[in-house]
């Protein structure tokens, strides 16, 4: 392949990877307020004014477009969420940093409708498949996430001995516990939140 051919081949994979981000950026929008079941190729492209078979090349089958949704919906969490708590240091002050940025998260949320997993686990709870896996695949992600910083707080006798996995899961509970109070109008939801976590971060006596 020629110097000129090359650059031309460049020129259209980067206009291909730009146009994937930003159709799949519109439809975790709409996934998350009319879930992963009213998405369509034809439906994209209409929102988005180019043509259905151009969306078909970048995804294939609407499982595909499901399944890089999710995915993207994952990635816009990740840098929202988990990358400005990392700054922190690891155990009890990156928990609460965590705990924070995912307050945030649910008081003005990255997504239209709202939080994006509320709004599609329930419908892919019983489906298996690869849609269900990228969607409890970031959940168990998260979890996790706060299982590794309850154990370095732990180890660093930060706070007392307990079991992290449990308590890892009595976090996420309440998150998404607040998630739910907060739509329904609960203005006091992040505060009792952030209680619950802190009863998690006793020091050690």
């Amino acid at each position: 392949m020629s110097s000129a051919e090359q650059g031309t081949s460049d020129r259209r994979l980067l206009r291909g990877a730009r146009s994937r981000r930003a159709i799949l950026r519109h439809a975790v929008d709409v996934a998350s307020l009319e879930g992963l079941d009213g998405l369509s190729l034809g439906r994209l492209a209409g929102d988005l004014k180019i043509s259905k078979s151009g969306v078909q090349t970048l995804f294939g089958t609407k499982e595909n477009l499901q399944v890089a949704t999710a995915e993207c919906a994952r990635g816009v969490f990740a840098d929202a969420v988990v990358r400005p708590a990392l700054s922190a240091p690891e155990g009890a002050a990156r928990l609460r940093a965590l705990v924070e940025s995912w307050l945030a998260y649910a008081t003005t949320p990255l997504f239209p409708g709202g939080c994006f997993w509320a709004a599609n686990q329930a419908a892919f709870d019983g489906r298996p498949g690869r849609v269900h896996d990228a969607l409890f695949d970031g959940q168990r992600s998260w979890r996790g996430l706060l299982a590794d910083e309850l154990r370095h707080a732990v180890e660093a006798a930060e706070i007392a001995e307990l079991d992290v996995d449990l308590a890892a899961f009595q976090l996420d509970a309440v998150l998404l516990a607040a998630n739910t109070a907060l739509r329904c109008g609960d203005e006091d939801a992040a505060a009792k939140a952030r209680r619950v976590a802190e009863g998690l971060l006793e020091p050690p006596r």
